[in-house]
């Protein structure tokens, strides 16, 4: 372990830029650290949780972290990162978004310390108070307009057709008046963000230099991008949601465990508390043996523990396995389909189970699996057939109701990896 955060968040490569003394102030003092979350979802995605790790690193050295949920900058956007203006939600849907992300910033943090307890505090409590006359008096003032428009989060829509509207020109004072009500309500001396919220953070820094001659700090980590150029925390079916609802500890567990080999040592670095060693030892693994993959899976491991625990952590690895063979009738009928939800699949009426069932060679030519029935009984014969991943040997196999897992479904496998999903209908 590092002596101190800064080293830490330095060696994992997190660190993108930071204001003058945030190395020393780190290394000697135990200082008050924010990040914000604006609520734009109902759900925070995989993106998130570099900042709200960092948090949690930052904790563990002894700093004092601080969670803030945006529901009042929330209400106007911020346009940092961003081509065009933003869909503004209604207050009752960002109120519903607070109320789930704050569950999820807390999982994270701890709140029990008694050295340095974490918080969680939602910036709507103060900035849906305020007069906007006074405001624009006490505050305003202190921001000129040629300021404001030399920060890139401004600019870059400046320079684009569209423009961008007062209301999200006005974020950065929102922000900034963030750090001040931070500062004078807990001795806040230290914000962070992606690299993208440089131009608010260091403008907060400015505004409580202004207005109470004290000294505060900005760093921001960078934005992560994929070696294959795509976009960190999306699939070809959406984005990767903390929300298991959203996104099943399933495919939270598929999405780190089907990382680029020139990825997974740097979200190794970025995401897990693992030890320099043990990351050294896993970086070792990938080029000594890399069939094997175990830094993903150390990685898959890591992050669904974190977000989702134990028991779906254990879950996700069992229906990992069902695509290698594994067992299936252990799983839910959720579980199950989203398993083979991307594999061909066809409907078959359940009552054609009952009885003395279908014969397999039909369900065969019936699902794709097969082109004729000779083929099938050829496949059977060969041992190339499973059903629910149980290899098939006679012939005049029928698939049967009680073959229907959890009712519902009924897995054939053609080989090692070719999957055909029926679903009955009622």
């Amino acid at each position: 372990m590092s002596h101190n955060a800064f080293e830490e968040l330095q060696w994992r490569g997190l660190i993108f830029d930071y204001m003058e003394g945030v190395p020393e102030l780190l290394a000697k003092e135990k200082v008050t650290v924010y990040n914000g979350f604006d609520p734009t979802a109902d759900s925070l995605h995989v993106g998130h949780t570099l900042p709200l790790i960092a948090l949690a690193r930052l904790q563990r050295f002894g700093h004092t972290p601080i969670a803030v949920a945006g529901g009042g900058t929330g209400m106007i956007g911020d346009p940092s990162g961003k081509s065009s203006e933003r869909q503004l939600l209604s207050r009752e849907q960002i109120e519903y978004n607070v109320s789930c992300i704050q569950k999820q910033l807390a999982h994270l943090l701890d709140f029990e310390v008694k050295s340095n307890p974490a918080r969680l505090v939602n910036n709507a409590d103060w900035l849906l108070k305020l007069n906007l006359v006074d405001f624009l008096r006490d505050i305003g003032k202190h921001f000129t307009v040629n300021y404001m428009l030399a920060k890139d989060s401004v600019k870059s829509r400046i320079d684009r057709e569209e423009g961008i509207s007062f209301t999200e020109f006005s974020y950065m004072l929102l922000q900034s008046y963030d750090f001040l009500h931070l500062y004078d309500t807990f001795g806040c001396k230290l914000q962070t963000g992606g690299s993208d919220q440089w131009g608010n953070i260091t403008a907060g820094a400015e505004l409580i230099r202004r207005v109470r001659g004290g000294q505060a700090y900005g760093m921001v980590y960078h934005l992560i991008t994929k070696a294959d150029g795509t976009k960190f925390g999306k699939t070809e079916s959406g984005s990767v949601w903390l929300d298991p609802n959203k996104t099943s500890p399933y495919r939270f567990y598929q999405f780190w465990l089907n990382t680029d080999d020139r990825d997974v040592v740097k979200y190794l670095k970025y995401f897990t508390f693992f030890t320099r060693e043990e990351i050294a030892e896993l970086e070792a693994s990938l080029a000594e043996r890399p069939e094997q993959r175990e830094p993903h899976r150390a990685l898959a491991r890591a992050m669904t523990q974190m977000i989702h625990g134990e028991t779906a952590l254990a879950r996700a690895e069992q229906a990992s396995q069902a695509l290698f063979g594994g067992e299936l009738e252990t799983l839910t009928a959720a579980e199950i389909a989203d398993i083979f939800s991307e594999v061909p699949s066809c409907e078959v009426p359940r009552h054609q189970l009952e009885g003395e069932g279908y014969p397999l060679v039909d369900l065969l030519v019936t699902a794709g699996v097969a082109k004729s029935k000779g083929e099938a009984r050829r496949n059977i014969q060969e041992g190339g057939i499973y059903v629910n991943n149980r290899r098939v040997e006679d012939l005049n196999r029928a698939v049967h109701l009680q073959d229907a897992l959890q009712g519902q479904f009924v897995v054939l496998r053609k080989g090692r990896k070719n999957y055909t999903l029926v679903r009955l209908l009622a």
